[in-house]
Parts: structure tokens; C-alpha cells; sequence
């Protein structure tokens, strides 16, 4: 079961960046420390176009559907911007749009459904040119 979530999560990972293969990468670092087994990895890909910002994450052990029957926890992304919470989204692919030129620090954090931090973060910096 768990071999087909990765290659779920595989397939749908290279139909999203075959479509985002035109935008500009995006380094991207994690903040996550323990990687041992049983403990959630995440990781994230964040492309630019113009003034958006085109973000896919993988993440595992946790679900963004409130009710998994696979028995993982329930979560949701709060969005940071410059240090500001700008949005909360509940899926694992997301533009952010309408960002200023400049260079912004971009923190993802996984929450549970009522805002309690699962201590799981990923930070990137983001350049929009002008």
C-alpha cells in the first residue's frame, strides 16, 4: 500500500513538473532534521513565472484530506511570506500569485486542521524579476 503511494505520488510528481518544465527553478531548503523511519519527509519544488510562484510539495505521513483511510494524520499548509502569514492551503500543489520583484523568503508550514503545528517546515527564497 505504501509502495503505491510513492508511485502514485511519483507519476503525479513528473505529469506536474513536465508542465512547469518552462518556468525558472527555484532553490529550495529544508528545515526538516530527523529523516529516521517513521518520521515525515518533505520536500518541495518551487518554479517562477512572471510574478507567481508555481510550488508542488511531497509530503509524507500526513493527509490534506480531512478524512484519509489510510490512516495518516490530517494537515493542511500555512503560507509565510517575508515573515507574514499570507494563506492557508489544503492541497499538495499551489500557485502563489501577484508577488512584488524583488527577492522573498517563502516558509511552508504543516499544520494539523486546527492550526497546531506538526514542527514540519520547508523555507525557500524566491527572486521575481522586474
Amino acid at each position: 500500500m505504501v509502495l503505491k503511494k510513492y508511485i502514485e505520488l511519483t507519476i503525479l510528481s513528473i505529469f506536474l513538473l513536465g508542465i512547469l518544465s518552462g518556468f525558472q527553478r527555484t532553490a529550495v531548503f529544508s528545515e526538516i532534521n530527523d529523516r529516521t523511519e517513521g518520521n515525515p519527509s518533505f520536500f518541495v519544488s518551487a518554479k517562477t513565472k512572471g510574478n507567481n510562484v508555481y510550488v508542488e510539495c511531497i509530503l509524507s505521513g500526513i493527509s490534506f484530506r480531512e478524512s484519509d483511510q489510510n490512516g495518516q494524520k490530517a494537515g493542511k499548509l500555512i503560507i509565510w511570506l517575508d515573515g507574514k502569514k499570507t494563506q492557508e492551503v489544503n492541497s499538495a500543489a499551489f500557485i502563489i500569485k501577484g508577488l512584488p520583484h524583488g527577492k522573498h523568503e517563502v516558509k511552508l508550514e504543516v499544520v494539523d486542521l486546527k492550526n497546531k503545528p506538526y514542527g514540519i517546515t520547508n523555507v525557500f527564497l524566491v527572486n521575481i524579476p522586474k
